[in-house]
């Protein structure tokens, strides 16, 4: 099966209908679409497995009684069921019986919408999704692979783009965090699941049982607190086996940090947190007074220190803003320092996310429990021939594998240094440090700057030897 000619077709139909405004309007009326198609797809599987299930959606509302049918209502009249039943019925799907499936479809249903104005390209939409059968293993596994591309569109899509981590950066902070099977896993800003869905991935292999895969989606735990990454982020972990995601519809900085237990901590923590955000909600107050700041990396930084198991260990991604600075962040750095081993970080290119951010940003790696002693840099190079990341031209897997390779076996070069504790105390613990290795620039000329330097060169000779000339008269 063509799943990529299916998303093409769907696309096509959307562009049609005049209801869609933008990338990120059209991905969210898939996701919705999505959802309940892959939702109602496995309630078949579970129902199968166990006689004692029952779906959480009314008979009315799941898919096979109204979408399933190619020859189904269309126009109007299915416009009207989306707008007027469907969506009031899963809304206010039943939840005091705390069924977690049922709370899954509330939430997504809850905060999205229908945008589209036509019943007959309802029809159509549909009709393509009817041709995936998502308790099909080969058609699931098609489709995750195609529903990656789906989520990078979303880095053009406006502010949308903040929920897409670039795969190679989610990829290589799992591989090198290397979760194990037992241990919780947490990211506390999980937009769509990029780090979840590899930390699944990277599970899933170690897995022997199937008490041990199931017991997977109950440390993959996401708390996201904006209606369309909550969704895309619920799809995706359902396309990765994960039955009933662990995701949680929330703000992540609603909840005063004393009010955290034991039990809440974490093994891991995997996240891209959101920088240059203003805290909404005077959720700063959340926080002890010498750390309390407006600005969202650096509240996110103390949550995820707090939530840390002592021996835990986090993979994060943080903007240049957060490693200097002086009041509040330097405050945080210290704790950071202090409280948690910062071992490694990884310095990237400002272009890794384009189009909707350009500032330079860097991968931290610590464990906490132990102090600071020295801190490893690692300054990551463009590819040769790039100038800068796009939307054409992202950061790829295998170019993290030269970190990979010196992470073990770690040794200073142009590219890699070490700072001990003493040097960044010294600095105000400021981590914005330059390699000390000073390797002087090859500039590479284009042929148009060569004959312009060469023909400089001869204009400037001629005059001398005119001037030469002059002289011996």
């Amino acid at each position: 099966m063509n799943i990529s000619g299916i998303i093409s077709s769907i696309r096509q139909i959307m562009w049609q209908d005049n209801g869609l405004n933008g990338d990120a309007q059209r991905i969210e009326q898939l996701g919705w679409m999505l959802f309940l198609k892959i939702f109602c797809d496995k309630d078949k599987e579970l129902e199968i497995l166990n006689d004692n299930y029952v779906s959480p959606i009314p008979v009315e509302y799941q898919w096979d009684n109204w979408a399933a049918d190619d020859e189904g209502i269309t126009g109007d009249e299915l416009l009207e069921f989306v707008d007027r039943k469907l969506f009031p019925a899963l809304r206010n799907i039943d939840i005091s019986t705390s069924n977690k499936r049922a709370v899954l479809v509330h939430e997504v249903f809850d905060g999205n919408n229908n945008y589209m104005k036509s019943g007959i390209n309802i029809r159509k939409v549909l009709n393509k999704l009817n041709e995936i059968d998502f308790n099909r293993a080969k058609d699931r596994h098609a489709f995750g692979d195609m529903y990656e591309s789906i989520l990078k569109d979303l880095q053009s899509a406006g502010k949308s783009g903040e929920f897409y981590t670039p795969r190679a950066i989610t990829q290589f902070i799992t591989d090198v965090i290397n979760p194990q099977l037992g241990e919780r896993i947490l990211d506390p800003a999980c937009g769509t699941a990029g780090y979840l869905t590899c930390a699944v991935e990277h599970l899933i292999k170690q897995a022997n049982s199937v008490e041990e895969r199931n017991a997977i989606q109950d440390n993959i735990i996401g708390w996201e607190y904006k209606p369309l990454p909550y969704l895309l982020a619920t799809t995706n972990l359902i396309l990765h086996d994960v039955e009933v995601p662990n995701i949680t519809y929330r703000d992540s900085l609603d909840q005063a940090l004393s009010e955290y237990k034991e039990k809440d901590r974490v093994d891991i923590i995997l996240a891209n947190p959101p920088f240059g955000g203003i805290v909404a909600n005077n959720n700063e107050n959340n926080f002890p007074l010498n750390y309390r700041t407006k600005e969202s990396a650096d509240l996110f930084l103390i949550l995820m220190i707090h939530l840390l198991k002592q021996g835990g260990r986090a993979g994060i991604v943080l903007p240049d803003g957060s490693l200097t600075g002086e009041g509040v962040k330097q405050r945080v750095r210290q704790k950071l320092l202090e409280d948690c081993n910062l071992h490694t970080i990884i310095r990237l290119p400002n272009s890794v996310f384009q189009p909707y951010a350009t500032v330079a940003t860097n991968l931290l790696f610590f464990d906490k429990g132990t102090p600071t002693k020295d801190v490893w840099y690692y300054e990551h190079k463009m590819p040769e021939g790039y100038k800068s990341y796009s939307k054409t031209k992202t950061i790829q897997v295998k170019e993290f594998d030269p970190i990979k390779a010196w992470w073990n076996n770690r040794a200073e070069s142009d590219i890699c240094w070490k700072v001990n504790i003493d040097t960044i105390r010294e600095r105000g613990f400021d981590l914005d440090i330059k390699n000390p290795v000073k390797v002087e620039e090859v500039h590479e000329y284009s042929s148009i700057e060569l004959i312009e330097m060469l023909h400089a060169s001869f204009e400037k000779s001629n005059g001398l030897l005119k001037h030469l000339k002059e002289a011996t008269r």
